[in-house]
This record gives C-alpha cells, sequence and structure tokens, in this order.
C-alpha cells in the first residue's frame, strides 16, 4: 500500500491519547496520597464544601501534606527521567538526518505505551505508586515529547520549501495537539466519574497502538536513506554526534549569532511557559478552588481556546505579513498577563476568564521553530530539532522540577507564587527579542558549508528527493 506524507494523524491521535490520561495522572496520585496519609477515601464531592468540612476536623493540615507530597513525587519522576530522555532525544532526532524521521516518531510512540500500560497495571492491582517512577525510566529510555515533536517538526521541515507553509504547518501541528487534548480533557472527568481509573488508562493504550500502527505501515519516510555498509555506518554515527556542530560550522559570525540569541528566547520562553502551566491541576485542586474532576476537564478543554486562538492569531497576522518577532511579542506578552492573574484568582469563574489573556500564548513556538529552520540548511534539519528537541525536553524536567520544589515550599503561604515568577522570568525571552530585533533575521543567505571537522559526511540527502507531488 502506498505510503502518506502525513504525519497529523499522528499528532493528533498522540495528543487525544496523552491527555486522555494527562489530567489523571496527578488525581490519581493526588487520591492515593490522599488515602496514604489520611487513612480514609477522597472526599468526592460535586462543590467545594470537602474543603470547608476538612478545614475545620483533624485533617485541616491534610491538604497542604498532600499537595507538598504530590509536587515531590512529580520532582522524583522527573529527576529520574531527564537524563535518559535528553540524551535519547539528541541523538535520535539528529541521527534522523540519515537514518530517517519515522524512528524519532515510532521509538517515543512505544514509550508512552509502556507509560500507560504501567499506570493501568498499578491502578488495577493497587500496587505501590512508586512503581510509576521505574515505569517512567523504561519509557524516558525510548524518548519522549521532545523527540517526538523533534520528529514530526523535522518532518515538516522536509516537505514545505516556502516560508509561510512551513510556518502554518508548524503552527497546524501545535493548534493540533491544542485541539485534541481539549477534546480528551474535556471528556476525562466524565470518563473517570463514570468508569474510575481503569477504563480510561486502557482506552488511551488502545488509542496509542492505533497510532503506532499508523506510523509504522502508513506513514512514509521523508529521507532517502543511504546504504549501509560498514563506512556508511561510521559516518551515521559521526554525523549523529557532530550533528549539532555542523550548524554552526562554518557559519558567519551573524548567523551564529542570530540563531544563538533564537534557541535563547525559545528555551527561556519554554521554562517559564511549562513551568507554570504544570502547576494548573494541583493549584486548581488545592483551596480555595478545590475544583472536582468534572472541572478539571473543563478547564483543561478550555486549552484547545488557546491553541485554536493562537493557530487562527499565526495565520492572521502572517497573512497580513506582520513580522514574525512581533508576533512572537504578542504571544510573550499574553503569557505574561495570564500567569499574573491565575496568581490571584481565588474563584472558579476567575480560573476560566484567566484563559481569555492567554489565547495567544501559544504564537512563539511555532514561529520561532519556523524562523530557525528557515535559515538552516535542508540537510541539517534533523540537527537543528533535535537541539530543539534537547533544549526544549531539558526546560520541561527541569522547569518542572524547579517550580514543583518552588511551589511545595510556598504553598502554605501563597499557592499563587510560582505563577507570579513565571511571568516574571517572561522579561528574559522579551529582553532578547529587542536585541534580535535590533540585530535583524535575515542571515540565511550568510551560511557557508562547513568546509571541515565533522562535515564530510554531511550531504543533502533530500535534494534529488521528490517528497509531495
Amino acid at each position: 500500500m502506498k505510503g502518506l506524507y502525513l504525519v497529523e494523524p499522528v499528532v493528533a491521535l498522540y495528543a487525544f491519547s496523552s491527555f486522555l490520561i494527562y489530567p489523571l495522572v496527578q488525581q490519581y496520585l493526588y487520591r492515593r496520597l490522599w488515602q496514604q496519609l489520611t487513612n480514609t477515601t477522597y472526599p468526592i464531592s460535586d462543590n467545594t464544601s470537602r474543603c470547608a468540612v476538612n478545614s475545620s476536623s483533624s485533617h485541616s493540615n491534610y491538604f497542604e501534606d498532600v499537595q507538598k507530597q504530590a509536587s515531590l513525587f512529580s520532582l522524583y519522576t522527573e529527576l529520574v527521567t531527564i537524563i535518559p530522555s535528553l540524551v535519547v532525544t539528541l541523538m535520535l532526532v539528529a541521527y534522523s538526518d540519515r537514518g530517517g524521521r519515522k524512528i524519532t516518531i515510532i521509538m517515543p510512540l512505544i514509550g508512552t505505551l509502556i507509560y500507560t500500560l504501567s499506570f493501568l497495571t498499578v491502578s488495577y492491582f493497587e500496587l505501590n505508586i512508586y512503581l510509576l517512577i521505574g515505569s517512567s525510566l523504561l519509557s524516558s529510555l525510548f524518548g519522549g515529547l521532545g523527540t517526538f515533536l523533534g520528529g514530526c517538526f523535522a518532518y515538516i521541515a522536509d516537505l514545505c520549501e516556502d516560508g509561510h507553509q512551513k510556518t502554518l504547518r508548524m503552527a497546524g501541528l501545535d493548534m493540533m495537539i491544542g485541539l485534541l487534548s481539549g477534546v480528551a480533557s474535556l471528556s476525562t472527568g466524565y470518563f473517570l466519574r463514570a468508569t474510575g481509573f481503569n477504563w480510561p488508562f486502557l482506552t488511551s493504550a488502545l488509542c496509542q497502538c492505533m497510532t503506532l500502527l499508523y506510523a509504522i505501515f502508513i506513514l512514509e519516510e521523508t529521507v532517502k536513506k543511504v546504504p549501509t555498509d560498514g563506512s556508511r555506518q561510521r559516518s551515521a554515527i559521526k554525523h549523529m554526534v557532530c550533528g549539532v556542530y555542523n550548524i554552526f560550522a562554518g557559519a558567519s559570525f551573524r548567523f551564529k549569532t542570530v540563531l544563538a540569541l533564537l534557541i535563547l528566547i525559545f528555551t527561556s520562553f519554554s521554562f517559564a511557559y511549562v513551568g507554570g502551566i504544570s502547576l494548573m491541576t494541583l493549584y486548581e485542586l488545592n483551596k480555595p478552588l478545590c475544583w472536582t474532576e468534572i472541572l478539571i476537564g473543563y478547564g483543561s478543554a478550555l486549552s484547545t481556546t488557546v491553541f485554536l486562538a493562537s493557530f487562527v492569531g499565526v495565520s492572521a497576522f502572517t497573512y497580513c505579513g506582520v513580522p514574525q518577532l512581533l508576533i512572537v511579542l504578542f504571544g510573550i506578552l499574553s503569557v505574561i498577563s495570564g500567569m499574573v492573574l491565575v496568581a490571584f484568582a481565588k474563584t472558579t469563574l476567575m480560573m476560566f476568564l484567566v484563559k481569555v489573556p492567554m489565547l495567544l500564548s501559544i504564537m512563539p513556538f511555532p514561529v520561532l521553530r519556523s524562523m530557525m529552520s528557515k535559515i538552516t540548511s535542508k540537510s541539517e534539519q534533523g540537527a537543528l530539532f533535535a537541539c530543539l528537541s534537547f533544549l526544549e525536553s531539558l526546560n520541561n524536567n527541569v522547569s518542572s522540577a524547579v517550580f514543583n520544589s518552588i511551589y511545595a515550599a510556598t504553598v502554605a503561604w501563597f499557592p499563587g507564587f510560582v505563577f507570579l515568577l513565571s511571568a516574571g522570568l517572561c522579561v528574559i525571552p522579551l529582553s532578547v527579542l529587542g536585541v534580535v530585533g535590533v540585530i535583524g533575521v535575515d542571515v540565511a543567505k550568510e551560511y557557508k558549508r562547513p568546509e571541515a571537522l565533522c562535515s564530510e559526511d554531511v550531504e543533502d540527502v533530500n535534494d534529488n528527493t521528490p517528497l509531495l507531488n
């Protein structure tokens, strides 16, 4: 059967299956830790009365204790998985320039399936929850979200020659992640209320199996693989190690400066944004909000509007010819305003309304990826997205660990402190963005091929391969 050059279905199914259980993971850990600390059943109610009841009982401090233990559990998980996932991300995505993009998509799907099945097993048999840390370590050996997205964005970069088309398709991938994750999150609360934790985990595992089958048997490869003789194998390993170096080798100083500053904007913004977003569920479970699983599902589903609005914003601004740096600026300002409001949100209505100023918060990610991809050689797209995925994964893990530890230390006196910290850290990408605006980003023509170290095996293996009629 003829394959398809459509990676969007893989991203859509992956987003749906992942976010079907993502809101459940913290809730499952929260309830298990509650049972261990209080020796009582977790209180389930359609309103916030359970907070008021427990605040006047002998369990008055249990909410804070469970919050701390849940955030520390997430911290331990991040610390265990950070190094394996980073190494695998860098190696696989850089190697995809020669070995093909599909390996960077298939391997993380296998790891995610292992992770989901481990949650299903622990939930069904009520095993020790600390076994989940071991399963997280095992799944990280197959790569993670950074590996998967790095491969998908490099796949899109292979297919798109026009810069505007590349920006829109990358924004489309981000939008699809948000859209399907919102649909999954919306159904999660009702699914959990009706069936418990086991059926959502099983449903997610079945979706991941479908995604894996599509990626293996239907998705077409965009990279023409080189012969696998011994000398080529050595060249492939060398390419895998030196791919990131070749992006900068032989380039002009201005090119290196602009690319390094764009990467700094991307990573610093990702650190601030992910750190704040990762604690939303715990914040919503805590007093005074005390959200139920239904409200958490609605809150997570509202992220759909953020992704959709960001996609529409990127499309509209690109169509109108708005400079890409201004699009990034609007996105950063959107995050700052939203995080400040979250820090002081004390009611359910206010928590829903804070999504409004954050409607454009996703825009910087696809725009920055497209800008960096546009000025980089086609044969080094995998190396570029390996570097970006490595840094993004490092950011996700480190920011989650840092923000979880800060949240555990500050939850007793001001739970919203981490969101103010997230807003404050956005000043860094804003400042660097101003520097890039002064220098300018039109540096693609100044790029030169490296002449020396690590360059003899770097060839544009895609130039003579038509990818899409």
